[in-house]
């Protein structure tokens, strides 16, 4: 299990999602990285708590839920 994050540089806040590693995360992450550009940024981590950096999180359900999140950062 890990998480995927999604933060625009300089803002307070990111958003989280609950998911599995694999070739699904990593098409997805890939793809979605492109579209956002290089202003928002997506990492993958196995506990957010261990980046406060990233705090506070909003934690989303699915992939759907998290690309719109990360759109609304660009």
């Amino acid at each position: 299990m890990c998480y995927l994050l999604v933060k625009k540089f300089k803002e307070p806040s990111s958003v989280a999602l609950k998911t599995r590693r694999g070739t699904e995360l990593a098409d997805f992450s890939s793809q979605l990285q492109k579209k956002l550009g290089k202003e928002v940024h997506l990492i993958t981590v196995t506990r957010p708590s261990s980046y406060g950096e990233y705090a506070p999180f909003t934690f989303v359900k699915d992939y759907d839920e998290f690309e719109k999140a990360a759109f609304k950062m660009k």
